[in-house]
């Protein structure tokens, strides 16, 4: 449900196009399990793939076409963001005489292989801050270096544990470097991808404008009299994604899930290493973060240990084309210009067919989200784009002989 209450743009839109709306579960998300509705392993995944679910989509379309009076001749149009908005596009792609067309935001379908530079994300969300406070940028940049100066001993790590109140021991053993600064990235870069202009609960509590409210923590250079200090501050900053409201009383388990469980991280985890191999890395140099290469080895290596399979880097751009849309038509490519996927979004229109809508003010599919009073006019103008041009297609679509 956690993407049904987050997509309010398509119940305000459906009254205008007296449109019925589907919410077709992904195989293997929520409720939809296969075998005994719980086990996930390398025994019950590997029938979790994009294309399953895309053939799952259009079988379910033709079922309802043929048992709901008055569907069969009705224009279906296709609509996601993030992942659903990659599977909005793809649908278009694959079953054209299904669907007539399709919204896709915040769809990052050329993050894989080369097709981009690995960093283009950490890059985006980096200039995010920046907007917010080029000292804030700084800040969080100088912070890895200090951290991992105090992880040289126990006793470095151990001020760590107790001042970003991290529930497990900092040994280097079962809680490395590299997870104590994975959990940050992952609370910067979530706080980038949601940088929405009024509170939400999407993927943690947090306020209007969180990078703004994190960046607060970590731009008055004069209260950093201690590298000691510094660290704090970052630990306020971050506190902002996980910890807003207070929610947590004792520790930070920095072993769960930093969306918590409504995304379906394992399922994701298989898909990423599976058939949607995205290439990341950050420098620490063009971005605010650390050095981290993409290391496919590695990368392998993980893939192998947790679900026995190994990755296909050009998989994807194989199955659905990557770069090559030019045949392709009817589809929305809208991109929030806060969003560091964008980097991964088709942000040019190969053809007068597709339509690209660059948002600015706006985080991760923002325009999918339900009209809210402190909505930029970027967001409104451009939601009234998409049903225009929507609105359009439907009108060809059932003036053509095919829906006659």
């Amino acid at each position: 449900m956690l993407f049904v209450n987050n997509t309010g743009f398509l119940f305000e839109m459906a009254p205008q196009l007296n449109a019925m709306i589907v919410f077709a579960e992904h195989r293997y998300y929520g409720q939809s399990i296969p075998f005994d509705g719980k086990t996930l392993n390398s025994t019950t995944l590997p029938w979790l793939t994009s294309t399953q679910a895309l053939a799952d989509y259009n079988y379910i379309i033709h079922h309802l076409k043929r048992t709901i009076p008055g569907l069969k001749q009705s224009p279906v149009v296709a609509v996601g963001g993030s992942y659903g908005g990659m599977l909005a596009a793809w649908m278009r792609m694959k079953y054209p005489a299904t669907v007539i067309g399709a919204l896709s935001s915040s769809a990052p379908i050329l993050q894989f292989g080369n097709q981009i530079p690995c960093n283009t994300f950490a890059k985006i969300a980096t200039q995010d801050y920046k907007m917010a406070s080029p000292v804030c940028v700084d800040t969080i940049r100088r912070s890895w270096t200090i951290m991992e100066d105090f992880w040289k001993d126990q006793a470095g790590r151990d001020w760590l544990k107790d001042n970003f109140r991290v529930c497990q021991i900092l040994d280097d053993r079962k809680v490395k470097l590299a997870d104590f600064r994975l959990w940050l990235f992952s609370g910067w870069t979530y706080m980038a991808m949601t940088d929405y202009p009024y509170p939400t609960e999407f993927l943690k509590p947090m306020p209007g404008w969180p990078v703004k409210a994190a960046c607060q923590h970590l731009s008055d250079l004069r209260s950093f009299k201690t590298d000691r200090d510094l660290l704090i501050a970052v630990y306020k900053g971050i506190s902002v994604y996980y910890n807003y409201t207070g929610q947590v009383k004792d520790c930070f388990n920095i072993s769960d899930s930093s969306t918590g469980t409504a995304l379906g991280d394992t399922q994701w985890d298989y898909q990423a290493c599976s058939e949607l191999v995205m290439p990341d890395c950050t420098d620490g140099k063009t971005d605010m973060f650390y050095y981290r290469p993409w290391n496919i080895s590695e990368y392998n290596r993980e893939c192998h240990k947790n679900f026995a399979v190994k990755p296909d880097p050009s998989l994807a751009i194989r199955e659905y084309g990557g770069r090559d849309l030019v045949a392709h038509s009817n589809i929305i490519f809208s991109n929030g210009k806060l969003d560091p996927w964008s980097g991964g979004g088709v942000i040019k229109a190969p053809s007068k067919r597709i339509k690209v809508i660059l948002i600015d003010d706006a985080a991760h599919h923002l325009d999918l989200r339900a009209s809210h009073p402190d909505d930029p006019q970027s967001v409104v103008d451009a939601r009234k784009k998409e049903i225009a041009i929507i609105k359009k297609w439907i009108i060809t679509a059932t003036n053509s002989a095919e829906y006659l």
